[in-house]
Parts: structure tokens; C-alpha cells; sequence
């Protein structure tokens, strides 16, 4: 408590470091203390910025997994002929792998039958 001139008692709470000379030193228990909390606020903020990081990997992820397989399956549908071409390239096989197979059987069935002509003469 410290008394004024005047009739009002002022209350003054102080604290030991408040004490010029004497309150300069921390004690050993005191710095532990401000060590360890600390560490808890520096662990609190790692959890919650692990946390962010985390949600957002997954949304770019998740965003980047759907696109690829939208563009997948766009070009599987273009091969197959189902999508029709875009910007003029024609990318479908079906086509030619049914000309080329067309043209191989003709030739079996062409050798095939040559064979057997040949074989009766």
C-alpha cells in the first residue's frame, strides 16, 4: 500500500521484477516455466498449421486426382470413337484396326483358299 498526501490509499500490486536492482534475475523454476509454455504455444501452433496444410494438400489433391482421370476417360472415349474429335485430330483406332484386320483375314482366307485350289489340281 502506499500512502499519498492526500486522504486516498492507493493499491499497488508489485511484482519482485518490478524492484530495480533486485527484480533484474529470473529464477531457475521461472525460466522453466516460460520455457515450457513455450514449447505448448509452439506445439499448439505446429497442430493447427499441420492441420491446415493438410486440409488444403487433400483439396488440391483430390482436385488434381479428378481432373486427371475426367482427361483419362475424355481420351479412352475419344480412341474408342465415341466422343467425336476435337479441333480437327482424329485420334480413333477402331477404324483402322478393323481395316487392318480386314485386310489380314482377306489374306488368310485368300492364301487359304489358293491352298486348297492348288492341292485339287
Amino acid at each position: 500500500m502506499v500512502s499519498s498526501p492526500t486522504s486516498k490509499h492507493i493499491i499497488i500490486n508489485m511484482d519482485k521484477h518490478d524492484i530495480p536492482i533486485l527484480g533484474n534475475f529470473y529464477t531457475k523454476d521461472e525460466v522453466d516455466q516460460m520455457i515450457a509454455d513455450a514449447l505448448a504455444e509452439a506445439r499448439a501452433i505446429d497442430e493447427a498449421s499441420m492441420a491446415k496444410h493438410n486440409r488444403e494438400a487433400t483439396i488440391i489433391s483430390m482436385i488434381l486426382g479428378f481432373t486427371c482421370l475426367a482427361l483419362f476417360v475424355d481420351g479412352l472415349l475419344r480412341i474408342l470413337g465415341i466422343i467425336p474429335p476435337f479441333a480437327g485430330l482424329d485420334v480413333n483406332i477402331l477404324d483402322d484396326i478393323a481395316e487392318k484386320t480386314k485386310i489380314i483375314v482377306e489374306n488368310d482366307l485368300s492364301q487359304s483358299v489358293l491352298n486348297k485350289i492348288n492341292k485339287q489340281w
